[in-house]
């Protein structure tokens, strides 16, 4: 299907896409896709350098006639997150994005697609590329491992990039330009047990699966569902109730992804055998209920298993749970200035226990440093009432809007003229890499756009292909508006 993708208009566009989506770029392992885009600016005679954490940034001179404009930066991560569904099998540090055509849609097959930040990605190569299309003199700054942590951005030191325009293209919805975001902080919690022999004679498995996920900042504001505190809530019912025990719990993946799955092994008490089931398809009921328009494919599966013979102290168990049911996962507070917009979030990204140890790894989210804080150590007071080990890290700071920039003056313009509509001139909830570039280039006018993206950082990661066009029309234009130096 990748023959046929190339066709799509623009061809250029789609063309580096699918190169691109050849080669295994897991975030932390991008020594391929950066060894891939190096070739691409040889194969093109331009210029180039790689930073030393392996940031890339190509130059490419003006178009004959637009020197004197000022030299415009654009941006995209090299990157992608690696998600699959759980009955896809898929090796990513060895195959490519399986890609396929449905209607107006790119999509992949059981995978994410890499559209985040493929897309952009393909369309900055494009335009070095090109012959043909007029623009001021260029730097093309290419980052790594955006998706977790942004140290590629945190790296890059000042005085690398002499442009003051930088064109970000990591946004998600095609009429929306983005002149502000969220910082965020991973705050993980972990600690040990004791492993004691079980008591209970009847194993079982637990699998919540066929949620939608999604970005943990995007997507936040959706109400979906969470499967690690959606089983967290059902072990801590089933042990109050019945004194269950647990082997192991094993829920979501990425920080920067809503968990979509969790599995827990337990042991039951095979006289409450009948009555345990009853109480799970009950579960079922609620959840099914409860998620019924967020999340309408939700489902609680269970099965009967060879007993598991090391299990969870349960004392430490009841506190873990107890712990993890406490810790705050959603929207913490809306923005009081900008109607819609979350400016402060949780998301409870992975749960692991097994083998005398637990970790509960989060990503807290906010436009507002102190409150980023704040949620922070709500998170961190629910698990020092247990005695936890606290960490933090790739902690990035947000990127205040600036809404009278020249630039996003030029582009809400230029699009209202092109599409006879107005763009949504907003701020996000997702990291963006603009504020932590900002810090060593203070003067530079930012703005990040992009195509229509859906499912973001899911199997159920999409392309719509007329707003690629769309998109690439908009870009191509706005070259042309860059004013003089």
């Amino acid at each position: 299907m990748s023959a046929a993708i190339q066709q799509l208009k623009p061809q250029a566009l789609w063309k580096h896409f699918c190169a691109l989506n050849a080669v295994p770029r897991a975030s932390k392992k991008e020594a391929r896709v950066i060894a891939f885009v190096e070739q691409c600016a040889q194969s093109m005679n331009l210029s180039h350098q790689t930073d030393a954490v392996g940031n890339v940034i190509i130059r490419k001179p003006a178009t004959p006639g637009m020197e004197h404009l000022q030299t415009v930066v654009l941006q995209s991560h090299l990157d992608m997150v690696h998600q699959k569904n759980a009955d896809t099998t898929f090796d990513f540090d060895t195959e490519g994005i399986r890609m396929y055509i449905d209607g107006d849609w790119v999509k992949a097959q059981g995978t994410t697609l890499g559209a985040d930040n493929g897309i952009g990605v393909a369309a900055i190569l494009a335009l070095l590329e090109s012959t043909d299309i007029p623009h001021p003199a260029l730097e093309a700054l290419f980052t790594i491992d955006e998706e977790t942590g942004m140290t590629g951005a945190l790296a890059l030191e000042a005085g690398q990039l002499t442009g003051n325009i930088l064109l970000n293209l990591d946004t998600e919805e095609d009429h929306e330009l983005t002149i502000g975001c969220a910082g965020g902080i991973d705050v993980s919690a972990q600690g040990s047990y004791d492993v004691v022999d079980a008591k209970h004679s009847q194993g079982m498995l637990l699998q919540i699966r066929g949620l939608q996920g999604g970005h943990s900042g995007m997507d936040i504001h959706r109400g979906r569902g969470n499967a690690n505190k959606l089983m967290n809530r059902l072990l801590l019912q089933l042990v109050q109730e019945w004194e269950i025990e647990i082997a192991e719990v094993d829920g979501g993946g990425l920080r920067n992804a809503i968990p979509r799955e969790s599995r827990a092994l337990i042991n039951i008490p095979s006289e409450h055998l009948a009555r345990i089931e009853h109480r799970l398809n009950e579960y079922q009921n609620v959840l099914h209920d409860e998620y019924r328009v967020t999340d309408p494919n939700i489902e609680l599966v269970f099965s009967q298993t060879p007993v598991n013979s090391q299990v969870m102290q349960p004392a430490r168990c009841l506190q873990v749970l107890h712990a993890i049911y406490a810790c705050p996962n959603g929207i913490y507070r809306m923005s009081p200035s900008i109607e819609g917009l979350v400016q402060s979030s949780n998301n409870v990204a992975r749960v692991l226990i097994q083998q005398g140890s637990w970790s509960v790894q989060c990503l807290t989210r906010s436009s507002v440093n102190s409150e980023k804080l704040d949620v922070k150590e709500a998170i961190a007071a629910a698990f020092h009432l247990i005695g936890a080990e606290l960490q933090t890290g790739g902690d990035y700071p947000g990127w205040a809007p600036r809404p009278d920039a020249p630039i996003v003056q030029i582009m809400s313009q230029l699009y209202e003229e092109l599409f006879q509509d107005k763009a949504h001139v907003n701020a996000c909830h997702a990291g963006l890499e603009c504020g932590i570039l900002g810090r060593n280039y203070p003067e530079m006018q930012m703005i990040s756009f992009g195509p229509t993206i859906t499912g973001a950082h899911s199997p159920d990661e999409r392309v719509k292909i007329s707003s690629v066009q769309k998109f690439w029309h908009y870009l191509t234009e706005t070259l042309k508006r860059i004013p003089a130096r």
